[in-house]
Protein backbone atom coordinates (compact mmCIF):
# COMPACT_ATOMS: atom_id res chain seq x y z
CA UNK A 1 0.00 0.00 0.00
CA UNK A 2 1.23 3.50 -0.83
CA UNK A 3 2.27 5.47 2.23
CA UNK A 4 0.24 8.59 2.65
CA UNK A 5 2.02 11.89 1.99
CA UNK A 6 1.25 14.34 4.76
CA UNK A 7 3.40 17.46 5.26
CA UNK A 8 1.83 17.91 8.72
CA UNK A 9 2.78 14.42 9.90
CA UNK A 10 5.66 14.07 12.37
CA UNK A 11 6.69 10.72 10.82
CA UNK A 12 9.66 11.00 8.46
CA UNK A 13 8.28 8.61 5.84
CA UNK A 14 5.02 10.55 5.67
CA UNK A 15 6.36 14.10 5.35
CA UNK A 16 9.19 12.90 3.08
CA UNK A 17 7.14 10.35 1.15
CA UNK A 18 9.12 8.26 -1.35
CA UNK A 19 5.97 7.68 -3.41
CA UNK A 20 5.21 11.41 -3.53
CA UNK A 21 8.76 12.17 -4.69
CA UNK A 22 8.58 9.50 -7.42
CA UNK A 23 5.20 10.85 -8.57
CA UNK A 24 6.65 14.38 -8.53
CA UNK A 25 9.65 13.37 -10.66
CA UNK A 26 7.38 11.57 -13.17
CA UNK A 27 5.11 14.63 -13.33
CA UNK A 28 8.12 16.93 -13.82
CA UNK A 29 9.54 14.76 -16.60
CA UNK A 30 6.17 14.65 -18.35
CA UNK A 31 5.75 18.43 -18.13
CA UNK A 32 9.32 19.67 -18.66
CA UNK A 33 8.37 21.04 -22.12
CA UNK A 34 4.86 22.17 -21.15
CA UNK A 35 5.29 25.84 -22.00
CA UNK A 36 1.91 26.91 -20.60
CA UNK A 37 2.47 25.19 -17.24
CA UNK A 38 6.06 26.46 -16.92
CA UNK A 39 4.93 30.03 -17.66
CA UNK A 40 2.22 29.79 -15.00
CA UNK A 41 4.73 28.44 -12.43
CA UNK A 42 7.17 31.27 -13.17
CA UNK A 43 4.34 33.82 -12.91
CA UNK A 44 3.48 32.37 -9.48
CA UNK A 45 7.17 32.55 -8.49
CA UNK A 46 7.25 36.24 -9.43
CA UNK A 47 4.79 36.91 -6.57
CA UNK A 48 7.64 36.06 -4.11
CA UNK A 49 5.53 33.55 -2.15
CA UNK A 50 7.58 30.49 -3.12
CA UNK A 51 6.78 27.30 -5.00
CA UNK A 52 5.75 23.78 -4.03
CA UNK A 53 8.18 20.90 -4.45
CA UNK A 54 6.17 19.75 -7.46
CA UNK A 55 6.18 23.12 -9.21
CA UNK A 56 9.89 23.61 -8.56
CA UNK A 57 10.66 20.10 -9.83
CA UNK A 58 9.03 20.95 -13.17
CA UNK A 59 11.36 23.96 -13.49
CA UNK A 60 14.36 21.81 -12.54
CA UNK A 61 13.48 19.31 -15.29
CA UNK A 62 13.04 22.05 -17.92
CA UNK A 63 16.05 22.26 -20.25
CA UNK A 64 15.07 25.24 -22.38
CA UNK A 65 17.96 27.74 -22.23
CA UNK A 66 15.79 30.87 -22.44
CA UNK A 67 13.56 29.60 -19.61
CA UNK A 68 16.57 28.75 -17.45
CA UNK A 69 17.86 32.30 -17.97
CA UNK A 70 14.47 33.58 -16.88
CA UNK A 71 14.79 31.49 -13.69
CA UNK A 72 18.26 32.93 -13.07
CA UNK A 73 17.04 36.51 -13.54
CA UNK A 74 14.12 35.91 -11.18
CA UNK A 75 16.34 34.27 -8.54
CA UNK A 76 18.71 37.24 -8.68
CA UNK A 77 15.82 39.70 -8.27
CA UNK A 78 14.24 37.75 -5.38
CA UNK A 79 17.61 37.62 -3.62
CA UNK A 80 17.89 41.42 -3.95
CA UNK A 81 14.31 41.94 -2.74
CA UNK A 82 14.70 39.81 0.40
CA UNK A 83 18.39 40.15 1.25
CA UNK A 84 19.67 43.13 -0.70
CA UNK A 85 23.34 42.91 -1.70
CA UNK A 86 24.55 41.70 1.72
CA UNK A 87 26.60 38.53 2.13
CA UNK A 88 26.92 37.27 5.70
CA UNK A 89 30.37 35.95 6.66
CA UNK A 90 31.12 33.00 8.95
CA UNK A 91 33.72 30.32 9.64
CA UNK A 92 33.40 26.68 10.74
CA UNK A 93 35.24 25.45 13.84
CA UNK A 94 35.71 21.70 14.11
CA UNK A 95 35.86 20.74 17.79
CA UNK A 96 36.43 17.00 17.41
CA UNK A 97 36.56 14.34 14.70
CA UNK A 98 35.97 11.37 17.00
CA UNK A 99 32.96 9.57 15.53
CA UNK A 100 31.19 6.24 16.04
CA UNK A 101 29.24 6.29 12.77
CA UNK A 102 30.16 4.38 9.62
CA UNK A 103 29.15 6.95 6.98
CA UNK A 104 30.81 5.75 3.78
CA UNK A 105 31.29 9.26 2.30
CA UNK A 106 32.97 10.86 5.34
CA UNK A 107 36.60 10.30 6.44
CA UNK A 108 35.55 10.58 10.10
CA UNK A 109 33.88 7.16 9.84
CA UNK A 110 34.80 4.86 12.70
CA UNK A 111 36.75 2.35 10.54
CA UNK A 112 39.20 4.97 9.22
CA UNK A 113 42.30 4.10 11.24
CA UNK A 114 44.80 6.43 9.53
CA UNK A 115 43.12 9.81 9.97
CA UNK A 116 44.49 11.75 12.96
CA UNK A 117 41.82 11.77 15.70
CA UNK A 118 41.70 15.03 17.60
CA UNK A 119 39.56 16.86 20.11
CA UNK A 120 40.08 20.47 21.16
CA UNK A 121 40.50 21.16 24.87
CA UNK A 122 38.93 24.35 26.25
CA UNK A 123 42.45 25.88 26.18
CA UNK A 124 42.75 24.91 22.49
CA UNK A 125 39.37 26.53 21.83
CA UNK A 126 40.56 29.79 23.41
CA UNK A 127 43.57 29.81 21.06
CA UNK A 128 41.52 28.92 17.97
CA UNK A 129 38.76 31.44 18.67
CA UNK A 130 41.31 34.18 19.42
CA UNK A 131 42.87 33.48 16.00
CA UNK A 132 39.42 33.64 14.36
CA UNK A 133 38.67 36.92 16.14
CA UNK A 134 42.00 38.30 14.95
CA UNK A 135 40.88 37.64 11.37
CA UNK A 136 37.65 39.54 12.04
CA UNK A 137 35.10 36.73 12.35
CA UNK A 138 32.03 37.32 14.51
CA UNK A 139 29.99 34.22 13.64
CA UNK A 140 31.02 30.57 13.94
CA UNK A 141 29.49 27.24 13.02
CA UNK A 142 30.82 24.57 15.37
CA UNK A 143 31.07 20.99 14.17
CA UNK A 144 31.79 17.70 15.91
CA UNK A 145 31.60 14.01 15.08
CA UNK A 146 29.02 11.85 16.85
CA UNK A 147 30.67 10.12 19.80
CA UNK A 148 28.83 9.93 23.12
CA UNK A 149 32.07 9.26 25.02
CA UNK A 150 34.42 11.82 23.45
CA UNK A 151 31.88 14.45 22.37
CA UNK A 152 29.00 14.32 24.87
CA UNK A 153 26.52 17.20 24.97
CA UNK A 154 28.29 18.53 28.08
CA UNK A 155 31.47 19.01 26.04
CA UNK A 156 29.55 20.89 23.32
CA UNK A 157 27.85 23.13 25.92
CA UNK A 158 31.13 23.86 27.70
CA UNK A 159 32.74 24.71 24.36
CA UNK A 160 29.94 27.15 23.47
CA UNK A 161 30.34 28.84 26.87
CA UNK A 162 34.09 29.15 26.29
CA UNK A 163 33.62 30.60 22.79
CA UNK A 164 31.21 33.28 23.99
CA UNK A 165 33.51 34.20 26.89
CA UNK A 166 36.57 35.08 24.76
CA UNK A 167 37.10 38.80 24.25
CA UNK A 168 40.39 39.65 22.56
CA UNK A 169 41.13 43.27 21.57
CA UNK A 170 37.92 44.33 19.78
CA UNK A 171 37.08 40.74 18.90
CA UNK A 172 34.00 38.78 19.95
CA UNK A 173 32.10 35.82 18.59
CA UNK A 174 28.53 37.05 18.75
CA UNK A 175 26.74 34.04 17.29
CA UNK A 176 27.55 30.33 17.52
CA UNK A 177 25.63 28.09 15.14
CA UNK A 178 25.80 24.38 15.91
CA UNK A 179 26.13 21.46 13.49
CA UNK A 180 26.08 18.27 15.57
CA UNK A 181 24.31 14.92 15.26
CA UNK A 182 20.58 14.47 15.80
CA UNK A 183 19.82 14.41 19.50
CA UNK A 184 17.01 14.53 22.06
CA UNK A 185 14.49 17.29 22.83
CA UNK A 186 16.17 17.67 26.23
CA UNK A 187 19.58 18.24 24.61
CA UNK A 188 18.12 20.72 22.14
CA UNK A 189 16.69 22.59 25.11
CA UNK A 190 20.17 22.73 26.63
CA UNK A 191 21.61 24.07 23.36
CA UNK A 192 18.92 26.75 23.25
CA UNK A 193 19.74 27.75 26.85
CA UNK A 194 23.42 27.96 25.89
CA UNK A 195 22.49 30.73 23.43
CA UNK A 196 23.08 29.02 20.10
CA UNK A 197 22.07 30.71 16.86
CA UNK A 198 20.92 28.19 14.25
CA UNK A 199 20.89 24.41 14.71
CA UNK A 200 22.18 22.92 11.45
CA UNK A 201 21.83 19.29 10.42
CA UNK A 202 22.35 18.00 6.91
CA UNK A 203 20.09 15.20 5.80
CA UNK A 204 22.85 13.88 3.48
CA UNK A 205 20.15 12.09 1.41
CA UNK A 206 16.35 11.91 1.61
CA UNK A 207 16.30 8.53 -0.19
CA UNK A 208 15.69 6.16 2.73
CA UNK A 209 17.15 3.02 1.12
CA UNK A 210 20.29 4.90 0.02
CA UNK A 211 20.49 6.61 3.41
CA UNK A 212 20.64 3.28 5.23
CA UNK A 213 23.31 1.92 2.87
CA UNK A 214 25.42 5.09 3.19
CA UNK A 215 25.14 4.93 7.01
CA UNK A 216 25.59 1.19 7.61
CA UNK A 217 26.59 1.42 11.29
CA UNK A 218 26.24 3.76 14.25
CA UNK A 219 23.30 5.81 15.58
CA UNK A 220 23.11 7.81 12.33
CA UNK A 221 21.83 4.64 10.60
CA UNK A 222 18.37 5.43 12.01
CA UNK A 223 16.74 7.33 9.13
CA UNK A 224 13.59 8.40 11.00
CA UNK A 225 15.46 9.64 14.09
CA UNK A 226 17.78 11.72 11.89
CA UNK A 227 15.06 13.08 9.59
CA UNK A 228 12.76 14.04 12.47
CA UNK A 229 15.54 15.90 14.33
CA UNK A 230 14.34 19.37 13.29
CA UNK A 231 10.93 18.74 14.85
CA UNK A 232 12.61 17.78 18.14
CA UNK A 233 14.84 20.88 17.90
CA UNK A 234 11.76 23.08 17.43
CA UNK A 235 10.06 21.32 20.34
CA UNK A 236 13.17 22.08 22.41
CA UNK A 237 12.73 25.80 21.71
CA UNK A 238 15.23 26.24 18.85
CA UNK A 239 13.33 28.24 16.24
CA UNK A 240 16.13 28.72 13.71
CA UNK A 241 17.08 25.47 11.98
CA UNK A 242 19.23 24.86 8.91
CA UNK A 243 18.67 22.13 6.31
CA UNK A 244 20.94 20.70 3.62
CA UNK A 245 21.68 17.64 1.51
CA UNK A 246 25.05 16.41 0.31
CA UNK A 247 24.62 16.61 -3.44
CA UNK A 248 26.25 13.70 -5.24
CA UNK A 249 25.12 10.86 -2.97
CA UNK A 250 21.75 10.31 -4.68
CA UNK A 251 20.02 11.55 -7.83
CA UNK A 252 19.85 15.33 -7.53
CA UNK A 253 16.22 15.65 -8.65
CA UNK A 254 15.16 13.31 -5.85
CA UNK A 255 17.17 15.26 -3.26
CA UNK A 256 15.83 18.59 -4.48
CA UNK A 257 12.21 17.46 -4.10
CA UNK A 258 12.94 15.98 -0.65
CA UNK A 259 14.66 19.15 0.52
CA UNK A 260 11.70 21.33 -0.48
CA UNK A 261 9.26 18.87 1.12
CA UNK A 262 11.21 19.16 4.37
CA UNK A 263 10.94 22.96 4.18
CA UNK A 264 7.18 22.66 3.50
CA UNK A 265 6.84 20.29 6.47
CA UNK A 266 8.52 22.75 8.87
CA UNK A 267 6.28 25.56 7.62
CA UNK A 268 3.15 23.38 7.90
CA UNK A 269 3.87 22.09 11.42
CA UNK A 270 5.78 24.94 13.09
CA UNK A 271 4.66 27.94 11.03
CA UNK A 272 8.27 28.74 10.15
CA UNK A 273 10.44 27.20 7.46
CA UNK A 274 14.20 26.64 7.50
CA UNK A 275 16.30 29.64 8.55
CA UNK A 276 19.02 28.41 6.19
CA UNK A 277 19.52 25.86 3.42
CA UNK A 278 23.04 24.68 2.60
CA UNK A 279 24.09 23.15 -0.72
CA UNK A 280 27.30 21.14 -0.18
CA UNK A 281 28.57 18.86 -2.96
CA UNK A 282 30.62 15.77 -2.16
CA UNK A 283 34.35 16.50 -2.31
CA UNK A 284 37.61 14.58 -2.08
CA UNK A 285 38.65 13.83 1.51
CA UNK A 286 41.13 11.67 3.42
CA UNK A 287 39.98 8.22 2.24
CA UNK A 288 36.97 9.30 0.19
CA UNK A 289 37.07 9.59 -3.60
CA UNK A 290 33.95 11.42 -4.86
CA UNK A 291 34.15 9.60 -8.21
CA UNK A 292 33.00 6.44 -6.37
CA UNK A 293 29.63 8.18 -6.02
CA UNK A 294 28.10 8.30 -9.48
CA UNK A 295 25.50 11.00 -8.85
CA UNK A 296 27.84 14.00 -8.95
CA UNK A 297 26.43 17.18 -10.47
CA UNK A 298 28.16 19.62 -12.80
CA UNK A 299 28.49 23.36 -12.15
CA UNK A 300 25.56 24.33 -14.39
CA UNK A 301 23.18 21.92 -12.66
CA UNK A 302 24.46 23.14 -9.31
CA UNK A 303 23.74 26.76 -10.29
CA UNK A 304 20.24 25.81 -11.42
CA UNK A 305 19.55 24.10 -8.07
CA UNK A 306 20.73 27.19 -6.18
CA UNK A 307 18.53 29.49 -8.26
CA UNK A 308 15.48 27.27 -7.79
CA UNK A 309 15.94 27.00 -4.02
CA UNK A 310 15.98 30.82 -3.90
CA UNK A 311 12.79 30.99 -6.02
CA UNK A 312 11.02 28.20 -4.10
CA UNK A 313 11.94 29.26 -0.55
CA UNK A 314 12.50 33.00 -1.05
CA UNK A 315 12.88 33.88 2.65
CA UNK A 316 15.54 31.31 3.53
CA UNK A 317 19.22 32.12 4.00
CA UNK A 318 21.36 30.14 1.54
CA UNK A 319 24.84 29.01 2.51
CA UNK A 320 27.80 28.00 0.37
CA UNK A 321 31.09 26.87 1.87
CA UNK A 322 34.73 26.82 0.79
CA UNK A 323 34.05 23.35 -0.66
CA UNK A 324 33.35 25.35 -3.81
CA UNK A 325 35.89 27.26 -5.87
CA UNK A 326 36.01 31.03 -6.22
CA UNK A 327 34.49 30.77 -9.73
CA UNK A 328 31.54 28.63 -8.62
CA UNK A 329 30.94 30.82 -5.56
CA UNK A 330 30.92 33.91 -7.78
CA UNK A 331 28.29 32.35 -10.03
CA UNK A 332 25.88 31.19 -7.32
CA UNK A 333 26.15 34.20 -4.99
CA UNK A 334 24.34 36.11 -7.73
CA UNK A 335 21.62 33.44 -7.90
CA UNK A 336 20.58 33.49 -4.29
CA UNK A 337 23.36 32.66 -1.83
CA UNK A 338 23.30 34.96 1.21
CA UNK A 339 25.98 33.45 3.51
CA UNK A 340 29.51 32.26 2.76
CA UNK A 341 32.42 31.04 4.81
CA UNK A 342 35.84 32.64 4.52
CA UNK A 343 39.36 31.36 5.32
CA UNK A 344 37.85 28.06 6.50
CA UNK A 345 39.72 25.14 8.05
CA UNK A 346 37.99 21.76 7.91
CA UNK A 347 40.56 20.21 10.23
CA UNK A 348 40.10 20.04 13.99
CA UNK A 349 41.47 23.47 14.86
CA UNK A 350 44.06 24.74 12.38
CA UNK A 351 43.35 28.48 12.71
CA UNK A 352 45.88 29.24 15.43
CA UNK A 353 48.62 27.44 13.52
CA UNK A 354 48.44 25.32 10.35
CA UNK A 355 48.07 21.60 10.88
CA UNK A 356 51.16 19.49 9.99
CA UNK A 357 50.49 17.39 6.89
CA UNK A 358 51.16 14.11 8.68
CA UNK A 359 48.43 14.98 11.25
CA UNK A 360 45.67 15.56 8.71
CA UNK A 361 42.28 15.70 10.48
CA UNK A 362 40.34 17.50 7.72
CA UNK A 363 36.82 16.42 6.85
CA UNK A 364 37.16 17.43 3.19
CA UNK A 365 39.43 19.36 0.84
CA UNK A 366 38.85 23.12 0.65
CA UNK A 367 38.61 24.60 -2.87
CA UNK A 368 38.75 28.28 -1.88
CA UNK A 369 41.90 28.90 0.18
CA UNK A 370 41.86 32.70 0.27
CA UNK A 371 42.23 34.72 3.47
CA UNK A 372 39.20 36.44 4.97
CA UNK A 373 40.61 39.81 3.86
CA UNK A 374 40.89 38.57 0.28
CA UNK A 375 37.33 37.22 0.32
CA UNK A 376 35.98 40.48 1.79
CA UNK A 377 37.84 42.53 -0.84
CA UNK A 378 36.58 40.25 -3.64
CA UNK A 379 32.94 40.52 -2.49
CA UNK A 380 33.15 44.32 -2.38
CA UNK A 381 34.69 44.39 -5.87
CA UNK A 382 31.62 42.43 -7.01
CA UNK A 383 29.32 45.05 -5.42
CA UNK A 384 28.32 43.09 -2.30
CA UNK A 385 28.43 44.21 1.33
CA UNK A 386 30.29 41.63 3.45
CA UNK A 387 28.24 41.56 6.67
CA UNK A 388 29.43 40.41 10.09
CA UNK A 389 26.01 41.16 11.57
CA UNK A 390 24.48 38.99 14.32
CA UNK A 391 21.85 41.51 15.45
CA UNK A 392 18.64 39.56 14.73
CA UNK A 393 19.71 36.64 16.88
CA UNK A 394 20.74 38.92 19.76
CA UNK A 395 17.63 41.10 19.47
CA UNK A 396 15.35 38.03 19.60
CA UNK A 397 14.39 38.33 15.91
CA UNK A 398 14.49 34.59 15.31
CA UNK A 399 12.04 32.05 13.90
CA UNK A 400 8.76 33.58 12.76
CA UNK A 401 9.82 37.05 13.93
CA UNK A 402 12.77 37.02 11.54
CA UNK A 403 10.66 35.53 8.75
CA UNK A 404 7.96 38.20 9.05
CA UNK A 405 10.64 40.90 8.92
CA UNK A 406 12.17 39.24 5.87
CA UNK A 407 8.84 38.63 4.10
CA UNK A 408 7.65 42.21 4.71
CA UNK A 409 10.73 43.70 3.03
CA UNK A 410 11.64 45.68 6.18
CA UNK A 411 15.08 44.11 6.13
CA UNK A 412 16.56 47.11 4.25
CA UNK A 413 15.93 49.36 7.28
CA UNK A 414 17.47 46.88 9.65
CA UNK A 415 19.94 44.48 8.05
CA UNK A 416 21.38 46.96 5.56
CA UNK A 417 22.58 49.47 8.21
CA UNK A 418 23.70 46.62 10.48
CA UNK A 419 25.78 45.23 7.61
CA UNK A 420 27.41 48.61 7.00
CA UNK A 421 28.24 49.09 10.69
CA UNK A 422 29.75 45.61 11.11
CA UNK A 423 31.71 46.06 7.88
CA UNK A 424 33.01 49.37 9.28
CA UNK A 425 34.18 47.51 12.43
CA UNK A 426 35.99 44.99 10.26
CA UNK A 427 37.64 47.73 8.20
CA UNK A 428 38.82 49.60 11.30
CA UNK A 429 40.10 46.56 13.21
CA UNK A 430 41.26 43.92 10.72
CA UNK A 431 41.34 44.98 7.06
CA UNK A 432 44.43 45.56 4.96
CA UNK A 433 44.85 49.17 3.75
CA UNK A 434 43.68 48.26 0.23
CA UNK A 435 40.56 46.49 1.53
CA UNK A 436 39.80 49.35 3.88
CA UNK A 437 39.96 51.86 1.05
CA UNK A 438 37.50 49.86 -1.08
CA UNK A 439 35.25 49.32 1.96
CA UNK A 440 35.06 52.99 2.95
CA UNK A 441 34.06 53.90 -0.59
CA UNK A 442 31.42 51.12 -0.61
CA UNK A 443 29.91 52.31 2.69
CA UNK A 444 29.61 55.88 1.35
CA UNK A 445 27.86 54.66 -1.79
CA UNK A 446 25.51 52.33 0.14
CA UNK A 447 24.30 54.74 2.84
CA UNK A 448 21.74 56.42 0.52
CA UNK A 449 20.14 52.97 -0.03
CA UNK A 450 18.78 52.91 3.53
CA UNK A 451 15.12 53.82 2.87
CA UNK A 452 14.21 55.60 6.15
CA UNK A 453 15.96 58.92 6.64
CA UNK A 454 15.98 58.63 10.44
CA UNK A 455 17.58 55.17 10.30
CA UNK A 456 20.15 56.51 7.86
CA UNK A 457 21.05 59.39 10.17
CA UNK A 458 21.43 57.07 13.18
CA UNK A 459 23.59 54.74 11.09
CA UNK A 460 25.85 57.63 10.03
CA UNK A 461 26.18 58.67 13.68
CA UNK A 462 27.13 55.11 14.69
CA UNK A 463 29.69 54.88 11.87
CA UNK A 464 31.39 57.99 13.27
CA UNK A 465 31.42 56.49 16.76
CA UNK A 466 32.98 53.29 15.38
CA UNK A 467 35.78 55.48 13.99
CA UNK A 468 36.26 56.75 17.56
CA UNK A 469 36.66 53.19 18.90
CA UNK A 470 33.14 52.34 20.13
CA UNK A 471 31.86 48.90 18.99
CA UNK A 472 28.74 46.77 18.65
CA UNK A 473 25.91 49.05 17.52
CA UNK A 474 22.84 47.36 16.11
CA UNK A 475 19.31 48.00 14.94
Amino acid sequence: MDRMYDPKSLKAEEFISHEEIMDTLAYAEKNKDNRELIDSILQKAEKRKGLSHREASVLLACEDEATIQRMYDLAEQIKKDFYGNRIVMFAPLYLSNYCVNGCVYCPYHAKNKHIARKKLTQEDIVREVTALQDMGHKRLAIEAGEDPVNNPIEYILESIKTIYSIKHKNGAIRRVNVNIAATTVENYRKLKEAGIGTYILFQETYHKESYEKLHPTGPKHNYAYHTEAMDRAMEGGIDDVGLGVLFGLELYKYEFAGLLMHAEHLEAVHGVGPHTISVPRIKRADDIDPSTFDNGIDDDTFAKICALIRISVPYTGMIISTRESKAVREKVIRLGVSQISGASRTSVGGYCEPEPEEDNSAQFDVSDNRTLDEVVHWLMDLGYIPSFCTACYREGRTGDRFMSLCKSGQIQNCCHPNALMTLKEYLMDYASPATRQVGESLIRSELPNIPKEKVRQVCEDHLEKIEQGIRDFRF
